[in-house]
């Protein structure tokens, strides 16, 4: 009964408040381990093998040590007074949701783009992402919104809950220690799990390991995806055909599904650093991107957010 309550709770925190402002967030204390750390590291790690041990270490130090510092903080709040441990738990899974902020994210450079103010929309659009905006035309930045926000719905969104809920069915685990754990895996993943120096050692466990724990709720999100849309065959035969051609073993089927859905085609030709990266081609060009193809993708996590929230919280109900 507490565990469902709990999943309503967050729901409707990260939907009615998201990440306020100046409000401390787990993902800043993440951060900034992850950050220490990583200096610490590169400065005494010299060759390859001592950097990937000291990744291994930074990884499992972090997944295992967000897990059981969330778990500590509700075990206390609930020791003071059991609502005081609820609403505790509340607070912590909302900010392991991420629907409100992309959603958030998303207007915040849609918004000037839809008044003509392109040079505003690039800059906006680089605090989000990671390839160079100055040069984007209008179409090439309503693409990286949607790539953003399509691949942000499965590890910002979906996978989150789909670690709160296992962890609400596990006993004596509970949803929060197991969301925080993937929080801190994406985390590291995005802040070192990357191919190029100085992390190609440093990140390499951290990047497999968000990769392996992103695929069972990638896969359940673009079924989900394809059910929600009525046509699955259709869905699942173009991720089929495109998904795999994609280097990440999960964006490119998140993306992939709500361009087979939106009939868009994603992919192609950024830049990073003044450097070009192909990316292939996803969907179908049947029509050009367009801000209400942002807002649908929007729409259809939520729609999928919340039919995995009403089928967990309803096996929850009815169990106990």
């Amino acid at each position: 009964m507490t565990s469902a309550v709990v999943l309503i709770l967050a729901a409707t925190l990260d939907y009615l408040i998201g990440d306020p402002w100046g409000f401390p967030h787990p993902v800043q204390i993440m951060g900034w381990v992850i950050s220490r750390f990583t200096k610490f590291a590169l400065l005494l790690c010299k060759n390859s093998l001592t950097q990937r041990i000291a990744g291994i270490v930074l990884g499992v130090f972090l997944i295992i040590g967000s897990a059981e510092y969330g778990h500590l903080m509700i075990q206390t709040a609930r020791w003071l007074h059991p609502l005081l441990g609820i609403i505790l738990e509340s607070i912590l899974l909302a900010s392991c949701f991420a629907l409100n902020s992309l959603a958030d994210a998303a207007d915040k450079v849609l918004q000037p783009l839809t008044l003509g103010q392109i040079d505003d929309a690039r800059s906006m659009l680089s605090n989000y992402v990671g390839r160079d905006t100055e040069n984007l035309t209008e179409a090439e930045i309503l693409r990286a919104v949607l790539e953003t926000v399509t691949e942000n719905a499965t590890d910002g969104v979906m996978a989150p809950l789909f670690y709160a809920i296992l962890g609400a069915f596990l006993p004596h685990v509970g949803a929060v220690p197991l969301a925080l754990a993937y929080k801190a895996s994406s985390t590291l993943d995005s802040m070192v799990g990357y191919r190029e120096a100085p992390y190609t050692y440093l990140g390499w466990f951290s990047a497999r390991l968000e990769d392996a724990l992103t695929w069972v709720p990638c896969r359940l999100t673009v079924m989900t995806l394809a059910l929600i849309s009525c046509k699955p065959l259709h869905i699942m035969r173009i991720c089929q055909r495109d998904a795999t051609r994609d280097s990440s073993p999960n964006s490119g089927w998140s993306e992939c599904a709500y361009a087979a859905i939106l009939g868009v085609q994603m992919g192609g030709t950024n830049w990073y650093r003044k450097v070009a990266k192909y990316k292939p081609l996803l969907g179908d060009a049947i029509h050009p991107i367009a801000i209400t193809n942002i807002h649908k993708a929007l729409q259809l996590t939520r729609y999928s957010f919340l039919l995995w929230l009403g089928g967990a919280t309803s096996l929850l109900l009815f169990h106990y």
